[in-house]
C-alpha cells in the first residue's frame, strides 16, 4: 500500500503549524513491506518526518509498485523516484568492485562485515557509486549464504567436486566453483526450485531466507551453514535531489538512513533466525534433510582452498587488491 500519510508525529507538527512539507521523497523498493528492508526503510519514513519537522514527506512504494531493481537506477538519475535499495549485482555495470562482497570466506562473520561496510573499505565503495551520479548512502543486510545439495554433503571443498551448482551471474561465483572443482551453471533464480528437484542442478547457494521462502529445502538432502558469501543491498538516492537539500536536511537524512540501517541489520538477523529454526523444524519432523553447522576448521579449509581466487580480481577494473586486502585486514 503506498505510504502517502506522513509519520504521526510529522503530520501532528503540520497540522499545528499549518505548513505543507517542502520536499517529497519517494523510495522505491521490490520487496513485500514484512520483509527486513521493507520494514526499515518504513522506519526510515516516520523517523525523517520526525527529524525534519514534517518538512520532508517520504513516501514509501514496496513490491515493485514504482520500478524494479532493474529500472530503479536510471528513474534515480532522472529523478522520477528519490531512493532505492537495490541489490549489490544492479550496480555491476557502473562499479563493478561491489563485486568484493561476492568472494568466498572473505568475512569472518556479520560482525566483521559490518566492520568492513562501516569502515575505510564501505567509504571507498560508496564514494565509487557516488561518483557514478547516485548518492550512496549505507549498506543494508540480506544475509550470508548457505551451500545446499542433493548429491553430497558439502563438507569439505573436495565434496564439490563434479556437483553442478546453480549461481547467479558473477565472475567471482564462476571462479568460486571452479576452485573447488565443481561445475558453475548459471540459472535465474525462478527456475532453481525445479532445477533443483529435477537433478538438473545438484547443487545451490543461498541465504537463509531464499532457502525458506523458496522451499529450496524441501529438494536438497543436505545444507551446509557455510557463510561463506553475502548478500546485501545499497541504498541509494538521486543526486539531483541530494543537492537540493539545504545542509540541515542533508543531516536529518544522514541521522535518519544510520538509525535505519541498525534496524535494518536487526530485522534481518532476526528473520535469519526465525527461517532457520523453522527448516531445522522440517529437518526433524520429515528426515529428509541433514543440516550440517561446518567447524572452524572445516570452513578454513574452504577458505583456503578459494582464496586462490582472490588475486583474480585484483585488477582495479574488477574488485581491487587494495579493497580486498583492505576488508581482510579490517579489524
Amino acid at each position: 500500500m503506498k505510504k502517502l500519510l506522513m509519520g504521526t508525529v510529522a503530520a501532528t507538527l503540520l497540522a499545528t503549524s499549518g505548513l505543507a512539507a517542502e520536499y517529497t521523497l519517494k523510495f522505491s523498493h521490490v520487496v513485500s513491506a514484512n520483509t527486513p528492508k521493507g520494514k526499515a526503510a518504513d522506519f526510515f519514513e516516520k523517523r525523517l518526518e520526525e527529524l525534519s519537522g514534517g518538512k520532508i514527506d517520504v513516501q514509501v512504494y514496496p513490491s515493485s509498485q514504482l520500478y524494479n531493481d532493474n529500472a530503479v537506477v536510471k528513474a534515480l538519475r532522472l529523478n522520477s523516484v528519490q531512493m532505492a535499495a537495490p541489490s549489490f549485482s544492479k550496480f555491476g555495470k557502473i562499479v563493478p568492485n561491489l563485486a568484493l562482497f561476492d568472494l568466498p570466506f572473505l568475512f569472518k562473520d556479520i560482525d566483521h562485515l559490518h566492520r568492513v561496510q562501516d569502515g575505510e573499505v564501505g567509504t571507498k565503495l560508496k564514494d565509487m557509486v557516488t561518483a557514478k551520479g547516485i548518492v550512496a548512502l549505507d549498506f543494508w543486510d540480506n544475509g550470508f549464504k548457505q551451500f545446499s545439495s542433493s548429491k553430497k554433503a558439502l563438507i569439505m571443498p573436495e565434496d564439490a567436486e563434479g556437483q553442478k551448482f546453480r549461481i547467479m551471474s558473477s565472475k567471482v561465483l564462476e571462479e568460486q566453483i571452479k576452485a573447488v572443482g565443481g561445475n558453475p551453471q548459471m540459472m535465474p533464480f525462478s527456475e532453481v526450485y525445479s532445477g533443483l528437484q529435477q537433478g538438473v542442478i545438484d547443487a545451490a547457494e543461498n541465504p537463509i531466507s531464499n532457502i525458506y521462502t523458496k522451499k529450496f529445502h524441501e529438494v536438497q538432502k543436505y545444507l551446509s551453514i557455510s557463510d561463506h558469501g553475502y548478500l546485501g543491498y545499497l541504498v541509494v538516492m538521486s543526486k539531483k535531489f541530494w543537492n537540493s537539500l539545504p545542509a540541515d536536511l542533508q543531516a536529518n537524512v544522514k541521522q535518519a538512513m544510520k538509525e535505519a540501517t541498525a534496524k535494518e541489520r536487526e530485522f534481518a538477523k532476526q528473520l535469519n533466525d526465525s527461517q532457520f529454526e523453522e527448516i531445522k523444524q522440517y529437518a526433524k519432523d520429515t528426515g529428509k534433510l541433514e543440516i550440517i553447522e561446518l567447524t572452524p576448521e572445516q570452513k578454513e579449509a574452504w577458505r583456503k582452498k578459494v582464496s586462490t581466487i582472490y588475486p583474480h580480481f585484483y585488477s582495479d577494473r574488477k574488485i581491487g587488491k587494495d579493497l580486498i586486502e583492505g576488508a581482510l585486514n579490517t579489524k
